[in-house]
């Protein structure tokens, strides 16, 4: 957060289950059109009582899209490709959904698979392998690879797509070094550590150029790679930049927000917001005022409920005030959020503004301007 938000991003949610951990960091213009967000976790380890190994998921609508990201921890081992397999069944078996369009994990539009999936090489012997990464001819390795030898046959793994492995294999190193396990072990370099996705069947239909269909979202994946520098870690880290196209099925965020008049401290602010008419509030929503530079929902100056602060409401306009208690007193850039109990998220953002540090005193002010709770 502290690297992310002062370049506008915006931590959305996270999930950890032991050493499983996903976040989700949203561009702030995009954050308005994300909600239903959803987290689960599958424990695997020990018969699935231990959360050493499974999965965590995070589940949203982006634009009216349904996305999942689900980040597995796999069972190691060379010959436990079964288990592995076995487990990954699991884990999408038992992440269910409490919506009536996506009763399973695989009804998602957009499903990115990704994590420590421990599938490792098969036959070549050590130094075979440690030759072919010398030489980076990764390809004499691919086609031992346990992930791409079972997608061959596995018509589910088949619907998932993966970036050629042009980086070395990822796992065993010693660590603080860049050379692979030289302990007694001598475990075997392996591609541990992938990143996968899944696109639903109706989104791979080419929708011509009639411009017609409704629907249209397109993935295509940018970069691939690993990062060797990185060392506290018997891994070493792995990353895909995507682009995605879509045509949005939200014309306009859930809700507007608008600060009214001149905002001076220490004075009550007022606050307009128009909503859309297929919004649906709850006594539970709420407003924020944050510093312009967010690092998560609840990272506010203040906050007003909307039902107990709602001033007026009239031709689909709202007026709520936000209590003064609390603003810095030095003023600065702000922003405006609302948050929505029912779709658990941020569904407007108001546009940066500025908070004025005022010099007079109260009681000057009452007198130049009257009572400064609706100015």
């Amino acid at each position: 957060m502290n690297v992310l938000s002062p370049l506008g991003y915006i931590k959305e949610t996270s999930i950890r289950m032991q050493g499983l951990l996903l976040l989700v960091f949203v561009k702030r213009q995009h954050v308005p059109f994300i909600s239903g967000i959803y987290t689960n976790y599958t424990r695997t380890g020990l018969g699935g009582y231990w959360g050493n190994k499974g999965g965590v998921a995070i589940c949203f609508r982006l634009y009216g899209y349904a996305i999942c990201l689900l980040n597995c921890h796999l069972p190691a081992h060379l010959s436990n490709i079964d288990q592995r397999l076995s487990d990954f069944d699991k884990i999408l078996e038992m992440q269910n959904f409490e919506k009536e369009d996506i009763p399973n994990i695989l009804d998602h539009d957009l499903l990115l698979w990704f994590g420590d999936l421990n599938f490792r090489i098969e036959d070549y012997g050590l130094c075979f392998i440690q030759e072919s990464i010398s030489n980076e001819e990764y390809s004499l390795l691919w086609r031992k690879d346990q992930l791409n030898m079972i997608k061959k046959t596995d018509s589910l793994l088949q619907q998932f797509q993966e970036g050629p492995l042009l980086f070395q294999p990822t796992y065993k190193f010693d660590v603080n070094s860049e050379n692979y396990d030289s302990s007694e072990k001598r475990r075997k370099p392996a591609w541990t550590d992938r990143i996968l996705w899944r696109l639903k069947r109706e989104l791979l239909t080419n929708p011509g150029d009639s411009g017609k269909c409704d629907r249209f979202f397109s993935l295509m994946l940018k970069n691939y790679e690993s990062h060797m520098k990185y060392k506290i870690s018997d891994h070493k880290p792995v990353t895909a930049t995507f682009e995605l196209e879509l045509k949005s099925l939200l014309l306009s965020p859930p809700v507007t927000l608008i600060p009214e008049g001149q905002w001076i401290t220490p004075y009550d602010l007022m606050v307009s917001y128009n909503q859309s008419p297929d919004f649906i509030s709850s006594p539970w929503d709420w407003i924020g005022l944050h510093k312009v530079v967010i690092r998560h929902a609840k990272d506010y100056v203040n906050y007003a409920w909307v039902k107990d602060n709602l001033v007026s409401s009239r031709d689909g306009r709202h007026q709520v005030y936000i209590n003064a208690s609390g603003f810095p007193e030095e003023g600065g850039e702000f922003l405006l959020s609302y948050y929505s109990n029912n779709l658990q998220a941020i569904v407007g953002l108001s546009e940066p503004f500025q908070i004025a540090k005022n010099a007079m005193t109260p009681d000057d002010w009452r007198e130049k301007k009257g009572d400064p709770l609706m100015y």
